[in-house]
């Protein structure tokens, strides 16, 4: 890794660091081929990620067959730009289970999480994976004069379902907090190291394979069950959707989920980075960790806002930066990303069955920005329900629950702003078309004929033209300046330039548009 200075600066003038997620930068690229032809599998796992190595993992470890199919690159989403804390502490969240889930669900989710870290650390040792795995400290922590109350409510909570918590005053950061949940015990790694080793498994596990650049189309919960795919067909016994966001979509996941996006840097301090995993739940939440491969550096997330709403999103690394360099002595940033998060409306995942009237097709989402333990948890919890065994912590995660004091608050404002913004997005008026006031960088959604037309001109004056019209729900898209996309702004489907999907619950792309336009410019 080469250090960068603050003089080497994006070409749009401000922004530090290579834009790009460190664990992606420090770790091998996958090249595995796509599906070729028609399968037969015990398991089809759709998705790349956490959750889908994970189960496909144990499933292999079982005696399964799997075929995990990736639309594009496996473990390049949200788990390639992850801030990586396996961690049990989960902001404030067991008070708050135990409110309004009750004791015995509050000490599965409690449970589970801890489990998780204990698998992860097992599987380390147990394959040898050089994943830079480290065992230490997570805190939740207000600024002085902030909510301690609902901090010592939360050790209070912990403490009850067993966890290793206790309430600090002092911590390493350089900086004063007003009082700190403390679990004891919690880890770090590099996931894409970790878990590249769990895929290769799979990979080379007889009658199972990795599948990427294959994207599936439809999933028939039949018997046995059918994946269509653009490359072909797989059968299975059972499927489980581990897509970030369920792509087949029976359960009305788009009601119960809201869409977030937050951003990282990798700064480079001038002195020691402080021990430990820290996270500040108010919004903006901050969140800090050291990274084991560099003394000095640190990952510092923040600036969360709902996919779609992030008004000039490349000022939200402006202002994490700015926020960063007034709580450390930051001698350079060396990285920067984003990453995309989708938070269940009650505060915990969904992992099961997929809907009421399924049988063999599963589902794992909603982790809501702790999808290290969570993920794990999922993998385990689908491989033993696909294998008939019983598993403890099934009924916290049923995915056809319904908490409504859990609930009812993000339920009703999430799905108000949802449809908020399918209707505004056909009632505002949009500017005609004009391309010739369009410069290299900039963006516009703007009226052409039949329907709103998304437009970009890339920095070396090519126009790129398609449909505004997210191929989710309808919703119209808007312009992302910090990751040069479309992002939905009602269910947080994104899409590159070109109109290929980057994030589900979209599975077909924008369609392109032919536009007209100076080529003088």
């Amino acid at each position: 890794m080469t250090p960068s200075d603050d003089s080497t600066r994006d070409a749009s003038g401000d922004l530090a660091g290579r834009h790009e997620s460190i664990w992606m930068d420090t770790s091998d690229r996958t090249d595995y081929g796509a599906l070729d032809g028609d399968l037969r599998v015990d398991t089809a796992v759709v998705g790349g990620g956490i959750a889908g190595v994970t189960t496909a993992h144990e499933l292999v470890e079982a005696g399964q067959s799997v075929a995990v199919l990736e639309r594009g690159r496996i473990l390049d989403g949200t788990t390639g730009r992850t801030t990586a804390k396996v961690t049990s502490l989960h902001g404030l969240v067991y008070d708050h289970l135990i409110d309004h889930f009750g004791v015995e669900r509050a000490q599965q989710y409690a449970d589970a999480n801890q489990a998780a870290i204990e698998h992860v650390a097992d599987t380390v040792d147990d394959l040898g994976v050089d994943c830079e795995f480290g065992r230490t400290s997570a805190y939740t922590y207000v600024d002085p004069g902030g909510n301690r109350r609902g901090v010592r409510a939360e050790v209070d909570a912990a403490r009850r379902l067993g966890l290793p918590a206790s309430f600090v005053e002092d911590t390493d950061l350089p900086y004063d907090v007003g009082g700190a949940v403390r679990f004891d015990d919690q880890a770090y790694f590099h996931p894409r190291k970790y878990l590249l080793a769990l895929a290769a498994e799979v990979a080379d596990a007889d009658g199972s394979g990795v599948f990427e650049e294959t994207t599936v189309h439809e999933i028939d919960d039949g018997d046995p069950c059918r994946v269509d795919t653009d490359r072909g067909e797989v059968v299975a016994d059972d499927v489980v959707i581990a897509s970030h966001f369920p792509i087949s979509d029976h359960a009305l996941y788009f009601s119960r989920l809201t869409p977030k996006r937050s951003y990282v840097v990798a700064a480079r301090l001038d002195g020691d980075a402080p021990e430990g995993l820290y996270y500040d739940p108010e919004d903006p939440y901050f969140s800090v960790r050291s990274h084991a491969g560099e003394d000095s550096l640190v990952l510092i997330g923040g600036q969360d806002h709902r996919t779609g709403h992030g008004g000039n999103t490349t000022d939200r690394y402006r202002k994490l930066e700015r926020e960063a360099r007034e709580r450390f002595d930051i001698e350079s940033i060396e990285y920067r990303w984003a990453t995309q998060d989708y938070k269940s409306i009650d505060r915990v995942p969904f992992v099961g069955n997929a809907a009421p009237q399924t049988r063999d097709v599963y589902v794992a989402t909603g982790f809501g920005g702790w999808g290290m333990t969570n993920g794990t948890v999922a993998g385990l919890l689908l491989a033993d329900l696909i294998c008939g065994r019983d598993n403890p912590w099934t009924d916290v995660y049923d995915p056809t629950r319904f908490e409504f004091g859990a609930s009812k608050s993000d339920l009703l404002s999430h799905n108000k702003h949802a449809m908020k913004h399918l209707f505004e997005g056909y009632v505002e008026s949009h500017p005609d078309l004009d391309l010739s006031g369009l410069a290299p960088g900039e963006a516009v959604v703007a009226d052409d004929r039949d329907d709103p037309v998304a437009v970009y001109r890339d920095e070396d004056g090519e126009v790129h033209a398609v449909s505004a019209v997210c191929t989710h729900m309808g919703c119209l898209v808007s312009w992302n300046d910090g990751e040069e996309s479309w992002d939905c702004p009602c269910h947080g489907s994104r899409f590159d330039v070109d109109g290929a999907v980057l994030d589900t619950p979209a599975v077909d792309d924008l369609d392109a548009v032919d536009v007209e336009y100076p080529t003088d410019r």
